[in-house]
Parts: structure tokens; C-alpha cells; sequence
């Protein structure tokens, strides 16, 4: 009798989880495809971006520490 209501429970937690999720996506506001588009530009510059930015700076830090080590 426990086991036959577990599996209720849990049927209902999962039903209930199911109906809320979709209940949430409902209340997405989706970009278009336009901002979408300029959405993964921004994102792909400043990887880019930061991208550059640490390589040099390890660089530099590479640089500084042979230099300091070979003395």
C-alpha cells in the first residue's frame, strides 16, 4: 500500500514539475532572430576580445618571469 502511494507521489512530483516548466517557458520573451544574430556577435567579439587580452598578458608575465629567472 506505501509502495502503490510512493509511486503516486512521485508521479504527481513529476507531473507537477512537468506543467510548471512549461508554464515558465510560456512566460519567456524569445529574441528574434535579428537580436539573436547580433546577440552571438557581441558574445563572439568579446571572447575574442578577452581571448587576446590574457594571451598577452601571459605572455608578458612568461617574458618577465624568464627574464627575472635567468638573472
Amino acid at each position: 500500500m506505501a509502495k502503490a502511494r510512493q509511486e503516486v507521489m512521485r508521479e504527481n512530483r513529476l507531473a507537477r514539475f512537468w506543467r510548471e516548466t512549461v508554464a515558465e517557458l510560456r512566460k519567456v520573451v524569445w529574441p528574434t532572430p535579428n537580436q539573436a544574430v547580433n546577440l552571438t556577435i557581441v558574445v563572439v567579439v568579446t571572447v575574442v576580445a578577452m581571448s587576446v587580452f590574457l594571451g598577452a598578458t601571459d605572455y608578458i608575465l612568461a617574458q618577465l618571469v624568464k627574464l627575472i629567472v635567468s638573472h
